[in-house]
C-alpha cells in the first residue's frame, strides 16, 4: 500500500474512470493510441503524401496535444525458441538449412543491435477552465473527483478524441482510446519499465 501511494503521489494520478485520467490539480486526459504504417516502405510518392498529411495535421490541432513515442526492449527468445523447434521438425528436413540460416542471423543481429518495439500515443488534455465559469473558479483537487467534473470532462475529450481519431485516419493510421486497464499498463510501463520491459513478448502479449 506505502508504494502504491508513493508512486500515485509522484505521477499526480488521483484516478482513472473508465477512458479518463484524473490529475489532482483538477486537470484530465484521454489518451489515444496509434498505430503507424512503415513509412520506408512507402514509395517516394507516398512518402511525400505521408508528410503533407502529418503537416496539415499538424497545423489543424486548436489545443494543446502531447504526441509520446515510448519505445521497448522486446525479448526474441520465445520467437527464436520457435524457430529451433520449426528446424527439428521431421518434415521440415527440406527447409530446415534455410531456417537454421535463418535463426542465426537473427540472433547475430539481436547481439549487434537491440530490438525495440515503438508505440505511439496522442494524449488530449481537459482542463476546468473548458467547463462553466462556476466550476472552473471551484476547480479544486475535492472538485476535479465530482461527478459534474468527470461528465464535463469526459463528453470534452471525447469529442476532441473523435475529431483527433477522424484526422489520424486519414494517414492511414487506426487508432484506439486506452481504456482504464490499458492506461494503467502505459503508466506502469513509463514508470517502472524493467517490469515490462524485460518480459518475453509472448508473456506481455498474454495479458
Amino acid at each position: 500500500m506505502a508504494r502504491q501511494a508513493s508512486t500515485q503521489s509522484f505521477t499526480e494520478v488521483k484516478d482513472i474512470k473508465e477512458d479518463i485520467v484524473l490529475f489532482a490539480n483538477g486537470t484530465a486526459c484521454l489518451i489515444i493510441e496509434a498505430f503507424a504504417t512503415n513509412f520506408a516502405l512507402l514509395s517516394q510518392e507516398e512518402q511525400n503524401g505521408q508528410i503533407s498529411a502529418y503537416s496539415a495535421f499538424l497545423n489543424s490541432l486548436s489545443y494543446t496535444t502531447q504526441i509520446l513515442v515510448l519505445n521497448k526492449r522486446v525479448d526474441i527468445t520465445s520467437y527464436l525458441t520457435l524457430l529451433e523447434t520449426e528446424v527439428r521438425k521431421p518434415s521440415n528436413k527440406h527447409v530446415a538449412v534455410y531456417l537454421e540460416g535463418y535463426k542465426n542471423f537473427v540472433q547475430q543481429l539481436v547481439k549487434q543491435n537491440t530490438v525495440l518495439d515503438k508505440n505511439f500515443y496522442v494524449v488530449i488534455p481537459y482542463s476546468g477552465l473548458e467547463g462553466s465559469v462556476v466550476h472552473a473558479l471551484s476547480s479544486t483537487v475535492k472538485a476535479s473527483h465530482d461527478d459534474t467534473f468527470f461528465l464535463n470532462a469526459k463528453t470534452a475529450l471525447r469529442t476532441k478524441a473523435d475529431g483527433m481519431r477522424a484526422q489520424l485516419s486519414r494517414l492511414n493510421m487506426q487508432t484506439r482510446v486506452l481504456q482504464k486497464d490499458q492506461i494503467a499498463e502505459l503508466f506502469r510501463a513509463l514508470y517502472d519499465p524493467a517490469t515490462v520491459f524485460n518480459q518475453p513478448e509472448q508473456e506481455r502479449s498474454a495479458k
